[in-house]
């Protein structure tokens, strides 16, 4: 083998959830310079890889390997030869049935450098999110993990059926759906009541999970009326019994709602945790990209002569992170802006002006431009300098009216809003396959870019079953404008309001039983 200073990490990605992977492990994805991943290692995760990183999937789906686990192992080892530091994102737990022993030998017999990073597994997260606690003292004092993908009616099983039906508690399966009617067969064949209860739990940890429960005499009814296919883990054991008093995931009150995001990606996150928070499942298609403006000079000449000014007006969080990044840029500090008042659109824009320091001298009554001209009437502009960091693409309706009241106002382009492209068709594919329940707009700019992406024609009917969701009034009069159906407004336009209104309109739906 070459000489090289790579090295294989053999990360558990965790059940599906992309909040229970590990520490460890979301480290080893920023550093990987190559990241090799599976059908069950959650997506959302290689949103942390480092730019330039090579992402390569490789399938591991049951039945539907994009890539035999012999070409898995020869791909990770001429990655690794060449000096490169590669994770391997497993679903789960490396060393649970998820084959990492084997690619351990095989890095070994290479001589090759590595790390086993343990991962959270379904065979524990699935049934806890399902409100199933695998041990209970009252219940059981052992537990058993078994791979469901071995035909139980084979001659020389490796599982030894009388002991795991007569002396295992909790028995949990591991991609055993396929094989439930055989399973269910040997365990009460073998000893185990029929009354005992059981539990089917698909895509545990995911928004998407559905649990089935029943006795061993059952399941294999339910799981067939509710068309359960795999990936789903199986519980067998009284502890089952418990999830009518503990479930807790599936009762969440959006729980199964599928909210398509259209906020710029770097803005995303506040509004996809809350809504995540309740349950939903987040679906992120950003319809606009935030990037700084063509041309720094403005900015530049205005940061010079910051001591002109008597005012320094934000309208948004963007405006408020640009200009302090492009201030430091320029070799200067906050002490620049030692006598300027300021003046923000809202709170967030006011919370966020105070990390740099600052207390807002006006945060207006409700939040848009004309309440900060609201603000600004009580005060005397006659004469005074104003300048206004913000969006090329912001709205006239502020700097207008502070030059009526007589104010010298410097408009300067901070950042700029980008459409992107829906190059592979996934937005209009989802929204034909109905496979959206409601559509949030953050900002006009997010409405006039999602529907540039959609045919014009098709925009009534391709959102006839889905609740459209608007941050305020200025974003719903631009939907409105283009003939876009607004069904929520927020009565407080910030991010947490938009979430309450959901949670309002939504309800609490009936959980997966």
């Amino acid at each position: 083998m070459p000489e090289t200073t790579g090295k294989v990490y053999l990360v558990g990605a965790g059940p599906g959830d992309p909040g229970l992977i590990t520490v460890k492990g979301r480290e080893c994805i920023r550093m990987a310079q190559v990241i090799i991943y599976d059908y069950l290692a959650p997506p959302a995760l290689l949103n942390d890889a480092a730019p330039g990183a090579e992402c390569i999937y490789v399938g591991k789906k049951g039945g539907d390997h994009t890539l035999s686990q012999e070409g898995i192992n020869a791909l990770i080892c001429e990655k690794v030869q060449t000096g490169k530091i590669v994770a391997r994102l497993k679903g789960g737990d490396p060393f649970i049935f998820g084959r990492g022993g084997e690619e351990a030998e095989v890095l070994v017999k290479n001589k090759i450098p590595f790390e086993i990073v343990p991962g959270v597994t379904s065979a524990i997260a699935a049934p806890a999110y399902a409100g199933i606690p695998l041990t209970h003292r009252e219940y059981n004092a052992t537990v058993a993990f078994v791979t469901g993908h071995e035909d139980p009616t084979k001659e020389e099983s490796l599982i030894d059926w009388p002991a795991l039906a007569r002396g295992i508690g909790t028995v949990v399966f591991l991609m055993g759906v396929k094989n439930l009617p055989k399973i269910v067969d040997q365990l009460v064949s073998n000893g185990r009541p029929a009354t005992t209860p059981v539990a089917v739990v698909r895509w545990g940890t995911r928004p998407i999970q559905t649990s089935i429960t029943g006795t061993l005499a059952t399941i294999v009814d339910r799981v067939t009326q509710a068309r359960i296919k795999a990936p789903a883990i199986i519980v067998v054991g009284d502890v089952v019994g418990l999830r009518e008093r503990l479930k807790w995931f599936e009762t969440r009150p959006l729980f199964g709602r599928r909210i398509l995001v259209t906020r710029a990606r770097q803005q995303a996150s506040a509004l996809v945790k809350g809504l995540s928070d309740l349950g939903a499942e987040c679906v992120e298609f950003p319809t606009i990209e935030i990037t700084p403006p063509e041309d720094w000079n403005p900015v530049d000449r205005a940061i010079a002569g910051l001591d002109r000014y008597d005012w320094l007006v934000f309208t948004s969080v963007n405006g408020v992170d640009f200009f302090f990044k492009r201030l430091f840029e320029n070799g200067k500090d906050v002490r620049a802006l030692g006598r300027i008042r300021t003046a923000v659109i809202g709170p967030a824009t006011a919370q966020r002006l105070l990390d740099f320091g600052f207390q807002s001298d006006i945060v207006p009554r409700t939040y848009r431009a004309e309440s900060v001209v609201e603000a600004f009437e009580a005060e005397q502009m006659a004469g005074k300098r104003v300048l206004l960091p913000r969006a090329a693409e912001a709205r006239p309706v502020l700097p207008q009216a502070l030059r009526q009241m007589g104010a010298r106002v410097d408009e300067i382009t901070t950042y700029r809003t980008r459409r992107i492209a829906d190059s592979d068709g996934t937005l209009l594919t989802r929204l034909e396959n109905r496979q959206i329940d409601l559509v949030t707009f953050t900002s006009s700019s997010t409405v006039r870019n999602f529907v540039a992406l959609l045919p014009a024609d098709r925009i009534r009917d391709l959102l006839s079953n889905v609740t459209v969701v608007s941050i305020g009034p200025i974003t719903s009069q631009t939907a409105a404008d283009l003939g876009v159906r607004v069904d929520i407004t927020a009565e407080t336009y910030t991010i947490p309001g938009l979430i309450r209104a959901i949670q309002a309109h939504c309800g609490t739906p009936e959980s997966g039983q």
